[in-house]
C-alpha cells in the first residue's frame, strides 16, 4: 500500500468516526434510521457461502434475515490486520456469551476464496479459539465482492490487485434496518453493547443483561495505555494469564529494550528473518503471527514505558530497611 493510499484510508476512517452511529448504506439511510423503510430481500443479496462444516448456506434467508449480526471480510494469509481484527472479536464474543448463536450472530467472510477453503477457515476459527454462532464462510469471488459493495466495505481506490481491504465492521438488525458501521478494533464492550442492547432496541431484560450495558465514556489513558488496550489487549493480557498470545507483565524485564521495540514495530520482518525468539514464540502460540500493528517509534516506546510502570506497580513492595535489619 502507498503512502498516498494509506493517507486516503486513514482520512477515510477519520470521517467515520466523525460520523459515529450514521447509518451508511446506500438507498435511503434516512427513511430507515427514521423506521420508514428497509432494504430486507431488495437490497441484500440472497448469495450462497459455504460453512467450514461444508454446507451452503445463503446470504439473506440463512445468515441474515430477522437477525441482529455482525460481518467483517478476512483472509487467512493475512499477516497484519486480520488476525488483529479476529482477536479483537473474540473478546467482543467472550462478553456476549451465550447469546451468540442465539439473538447474535457474527459472520467472518473471505475476500481470498480460492486461497480459503471451508477446511482452511475451519482451522484458522480453531486457532482462535472461537465458540458457535460465529461462522467463517467462503463463496464465489464475484458474489463475495457484491456483498462487500452492497454493505459498503468496497473501497474501489485500493482494489488493485492486492488483497488490501476495508478492515471495517458492519454491524445491524436486519428486521429493523438499523445498521452502522463501526470498527473491529473499537472497544469490545462498546461493540457488544451495540449488539447486544442497541440494536435488539434496549428490549433485553435488564436482570440478564451483563457488565457490557455499563460502559465507562471517555477514560483517561496515558497515550501507552490507550495503545495497549486498543491495539494489544485483544491477544495479551499484563498480570491475568496467556491467552491467544503471552501473558505480558515482566516482558520489559526479560526481553532487551531495542530487541523487544523491533518486535513490536516489525513482527512481520522478524518472522521472515527467522528470529528465534520469535520463532519459538510463534510455534509455542498456535502459530498466530504476531501482525504488524503500524505504530511508530514513538508509539511503540510509549507502549513499552506503559508495560514497564505496570510490571513496577504490581511487583511486592521492597522490604522495609528496619526489616532487613532484623533478617541480618
Amino acid at each position: 500500500m502507498n503512502t498516498q493510499t494509506r493517507i486516503q484510508i486513514e482520512a477515510f476512517f477519520a470521517l467515520l468516526a466523525l460520523l459515529g452511529s450514521m447509518l451508511l448504506f446506500a438507498g435511503g439511510p434516512a427513511d430507515a434510521a427514521s423506521g420508514r423503510g428497509r432494504w430486507r430481500a431488495d437490497y441484500f443479496p440472497n448469495v450462497p457461502l459455504v460453512t467450514p462444516d461444508g454446507e451452503t448456506v445463503y446470504f439473506y434467508d440463512d445468515l441474515i434475515k430477522d437477525k441482529v449480526v455482525a460481518i467483517n471480510f478476512i483472509f487467512t494469509s493475512c499477516e497484519n490486520s486480520c488476525p488483529a481484527e479476529t482477536a479483537r472479536l473474540r473478546q467482543v464474543q467472550k462478553i456476549l456469551g451465550e447469546r451468540v448463536g442465539r439473538d447474535i450472530f457474527m459472520y467472518s467472510i473471505s475476500i481470498d476464496p480460492e486461497n480459503d477453503t471451508p477446511e482452511v477457515l475451519g482451522d484458522y476459527a480453531k486457532k482462535f479459539d472461537v465458540g458457535p454462532g460465529w461462522l467463517f464462510l467462503t463463496g464465489q469471488e464475484e458474489d463475495i465482492t457484491l456483498l462487500r459493495k452492497k454493505l459498503g466495505l468496497f473501497i474501489e481506490e485500493i482494489q488493485d490487485g492486492s488483497k488490501d481491504h476495508n478492515v471495517s465492521l458492519i454491524v445491524g438488525n436486519e428486521a429493523t434496518g438499523r445498521w452502522m458501521r463501526r470498527s473491529p478494533f473499537d472497544n469490545p464492550k462498546a461493540l457488544a453493547t451495540n449488539l447486544g442492547d442497541w440494536l435488539h432496541n434496549w428490549k433485553v431484560a435488564k436482570q440478564k443483561r451483563n457488565d457490557y450495558s455499563k460502559v465507562k465514556t471517555q477514560p483517561k489513558y496515558s497515550r501507552g495505555e490507550y495503545l495497549f488496550r486498543s491495539r494489544c489487549s485483544a491477544c495479551h493480557t499484563l498480570g491475568d494469564g496467556d491467552t491467544l498470545g503471552p501473558d505480558l507483565i515482566g516482558v520489559t524485564a526479560k526481553r532487551d529494550r531495542a530487541w523487544l521495540s523491533r518486535w513490536i514495530a516489525v513482527p512481520d520482518q522478524m518472522l521472515a528473518e527467522k528470529d528465534p525468539i520469535a520463532m519459538e514464540l510463534f510455534k509455542r502460540y498456535r502459530e498466530l503471527p504476531m501482525p504488524n500493528l503500524q505504530l511508530n517509534d514513538i508509539d511503540v516506546a510509549a507502549v513499552i514505558d506503559y508495560m514497564e510502570k505496570e510490571n513496577e506497580r504490581r511487583a511486592p513492595a521492597p522490604a522495609t530497611e528496619h526489616a532487613h535489619h532484623q533478617h541480618h
